[in-house]
């Protein structure tokens, strides 16, 4: 089977043991496995320059590694300071990690105060052996070397690990060639993972068919995504996450009409012209900027210009560092507000707890909330790891207790817990918190109402929605979860009015807003419009128990017994 895998720091010998995440073993025994081999780039210089100040970060860092491995699936079989080995079942699982985790420190970079965490990844599938409180063999000192060859913050994998893949079609890889790696004798065909990964930027989705929505009466403004302008990737999650507080600033208004992130971030200047943008989301004006850094510091353009007839109305210039990034939000959503003759109050928004202690919380938060988007139970547990963390640095910050309720309520909705209730417990005491500590944010009554609409705690749900949308009543993701909760108080006239106003708001908006409007046209009694709802859906499988009863309801039985058949091979539990 090979020499034992030492790597090239003896990370095999006199090894720390983590019980609750460890591989188990059995000696002598065999498998196929996704062998991940990682190592934290300088760890021992770090100590050496300043222990004091970098043994801390490091320790977060390599803990924060390792709790990921598990939530994506994976096992640690040995961990020796900073060297880990670790095991998965399936070679798109040790993908999906790297690719996640790389990002994950890469994005860090944007907050740190000094060199920024880096690691090396080496990949490998193939057989392993279990001896003792050992993992062996060939496959594994492949993995081993591999990491030893990577640049610092790449991933490297041999051509095993990337025949083992199932899902190529997030992953990017770049071909080596042929290599000759340290005490293995053949060459070994190598392909490094694109830095990216999984969380890189591709195609916006396919746009909904719909009509050309017609400008409104009121003021109305889309914020674009910000382009990225300093060929570091690692700051799109800060372009993202300063529009989003610039919407949210701007939806505060009752007398302007700002579109959604998830519609506003579909478009492009360079790609569409401000004409066709306004066309399509039926707006007048168009927010749209870049974003430049220039080591601590950062410079923002924007420009507000008139769709109609292309011309700008306004633009400006921003320089500042992380700390002032609140004020520079607020003073972009004033400009705009100001030239649209849109009334604005700044004071408001000045409230404690808005503003984090230390502003590696909100990094840590703008991350968090990203990986909430993708609706899977391991970014889900990777987005709770890094709120608690923002908890850790600025317990007053009250979007990040915000964040942990949505990660409890959704373990609880799609069953990835095996105490749901305690789940949902925890996400109505988290949105508490985050109200006690921000009571003029919008998030934490939303996750409250949430939480209590799945408690069966329906007037009290209600409540809180109406709160949060007195605070932003043009958030549309929250009027669409309000009209959702309004058809559990048997007010679905309501509710389809609701999703209708949020509809407007987010124009392209997601599958889920098709789901509510459909369950309030059950509760009207409505079988063609549920089914033709259903049918609009991008990806129908959620509604097709809906789609079931209701062909049944207007007498096509063999379609509703097809729409059930499909339901029990989508669901069989």
């Amino acid at each position: 089977m090979g020499e034992p895998c030492v790597g090239e720091q003896n990370l095999f010998l006199g090894l720390a043991m983590l019980p609750h995440q460890t591989h188990p073993t059995t000696p002598g025994r065999r498998e196929l496995a996704a062998v991940l081999f990682a190592d934290m780039v300088g760890f021992s210089r770090r100590l050496e320059v300043d222990e004091i100040k970098n043994s801390l970060q490091t320790s977060r860092s390599i803990n924060l590694f390792r709790s990921l491995i598990g939530d994506y699936g994976g096992s640690i079989a040995n961990i020796s300071g900073d060297g880990i080995l670790a095991l998965f079942s399936s070679a798109d699982q040790a993908a999906t990690f790297a690719t996640e985790a790389m990002s994950e420190f890469r994005n860090q970079s944007v907050w740190s105060d000094g060199e920024p965490i880096e690691f090396r990844i080496g990949l490998n599938f193939g057989e392993v052996l279990h001896d003792n409180s050992n993992v062996l063999g060939h496959c594994v000192n492949i993995a081993a070397r591999l990491q030893a060859l990577a640049e610092p913050g790449c991933t490297l994998a041999a051509e095993a690990f990337c025949s083992a893949l199932r899902n190529r079609n997030n992953i990017s890889m770049r071909p080596m060639g042929k290599k000759k790696l340290r005490n293995i004798s053949e060459e070994i065909e190598v392909f490094a993972f694109d830095n990216l990964g999984l969380t890189r930027r591709g195609a916006a989705p396919a746009l909904r068919n719909r009509t050309t929505l017609r400008p409104a009466n009121q003021p109305s403004v889309a914020v674009l995504r910000l382009d990225n302008m300093s060929g570091d990737p690692a700051n799109d999650h800060l372009c993202d996450g300063i529009v989003e507080d610039v919407i949210a600033n701007l939806s505060r208004f009752r007398n302007l009409l700002v579109i959604a992130r998830h519609s506003a971030f579909m478009f492009a200047r360079q790609t569409h012209s401000a004409r066709e943008i306004g066309s399509n989301l039926g707006v007048r004006y168009l927010l749209s900027g870049s974003l430049r850094r220039s080591g601590a510091g950062y410079r923002i353009s924007v420009d507000l210009v008139d769709t109609e007839t292309e011309a700008t109305v306004w633009n400006d210039r921003f320089v500042f560092d992380i700390e002032s990034i609140f004020d520079i939000q607020d003073e972009i959503a004033a400009g705009v507000a100001s030239r649209l003759a849109v009334q604005i109050d700044l004071a408001q928004h000045q409230q404690e707890g808005r503003i984090p202690a230390d502003m590696r919380a909100y990094g840590l938060t703008l991350r968090g909330q990203q990986l909430l988007l993708k609706f899977a139970k391991e970014s889900n547990a990777h987005a709770r790891r890094l709120f608690e963390e923002a908890i850790e640095f600025a317990p007053s910050y009250g979007r990040a207790y915000s964040g942990i309720s949505r990660t409890h309520n959704l373990d609880w909705r799609y069953s990835w817990t095996p105490e749901p209730d305690a789940s949902l417990e925890a996400a109505v005491e988290f949105a508490r918190q985050a109200i006690q500590r921000d009571q003029m944010d919008a998030r934490g009554f939303a996750e409250l109402g949430f939480a209590k609409l799945y408690q069966k705690r329906h007037a009290e749900s209600l409540a809180e929605y109406t709160r949060a949308l007195s605070l932003n009543p043009n958030d549309a993701d929250i009027i669409a979860e309000y009209a959702d909760a309004l058809v559990y108080c048997e007010q679905p006239k309501k509710s389809v009015e609701m999703l209708e106003q949020a509809m407007r708001l987010n124009p392209y908006y997601p599958d889920w807003y098709l789901w509510y409007l459909a369950d309030a046209y059950n509760a009207l009694g409505l079988p063609e419009e549920v089914i033709s709802t259903v049918q609009r859906m991008q990806n129908p499988d959620q509604g097709r128990r809906m789609l079931a009863a209701n062909f049944a309801h207007i007498g096509n039985l063999e379609q509703a017994r097809a729409e059930a058949d499909l339901v029990m091979r989508l669901h069989p539990e």
